[in-house]
């Protein structure tokens, strides 16, 4: 059975980013991008005439913020599926862009597969967090993030799987720490490092850092 691609409205005002994304995902069978926008006006168009299934939305457009686009959209359609791809990492632009109903917040830098999972995984309901934004929400305690809610001794009980080591890496890994980050941290070698984060990802049941990282905000464990 042919797998249906999500239909993807990218709102990007660099062309160089935008010919460069597209570029990308029309390598991908699973990515369709149906419609391209340059300003928030014609990202708003465009969603009208496109309906899409994700839209990707950088934040500094030429004439309406795409924090304020999201919200419109938002406002007509509140199941829209928003991923925010910014390089901008301010306090405000996170809060603003989440409390305006993006289901995600992404920095640009990121790797094309984990965006491309992002893009399927937020067509589907879900909500993803780039690591580098988890310690303005978590110092905002805004309740976007669920709350610590699981004990030491829940953790061990559900986890128990994941060694006393695997945690403090999980810890690391979720506050946005490459592997050479996390073997300065806990002075052990980089190859350690890496061999731990591929064992929490792989007992977590997940594909990646990424999905480790939010996985372990979402239930708790962190």
């Amino acid at each position: 059975m042919e797998t249906v691609p999500v239909r993807v409205l990218l709102v990007e005002d660099h062309k160089l980013m935008r010919v460069g994304l597209k570029s990308l995902f029309d390598e991908l069978k699973d990515i369709d991008i149906v419609s391209e926008a340059q300003t928030g006006k014609e990202a708003l168009e465009n969603y009208k005439i496109t309906h899409p299934d994700v839209t990707l939305m950088d934040i500094g457009l030429p004439d309406i913020s795409g924090i304020e686009v999201t919200k419109r959209i938002i406002e007509t359609n509140q199941n829209a599926a928003i991923i925010i791809l910014t390089s901008h990492l301010t306090e405000q632009e996170v809060m603003e862009s989440l409390q305006a109903g993006a289901k995600a917040y992404v920095m640009k830098d990121i790797n094309i597969e984990i965006l491309r999972m992002i893009i399927k995984t937020v067509k589907e309901g879900a909500m993803w967090i780039d690591p580098k934004v988890v310690p303005i929400l978590r110092d905002k305690n805004c309740g976007i993030i669920p709350p610590r809610q699981m004990s030491r001794a829940m953790f061990k009980e559900q986890h128990a799987n994941l060694t006393q080591r695997e945690y403090e890496v999980l810890k690391l890994v979720v506050d946005g720490k490459s592997n050479s980050q996390i073997a300065q941290e806990l002075t052990i070698s980089e190859h350690t490092a890496k061999a731990h984060v591929c064992n929490i990802i792989q007992k977590l049941v997940v594909d990646d850092r990424t999905q480790a990282a939010v996985k372990a905000l979402k239930e708790g464990l962190v």
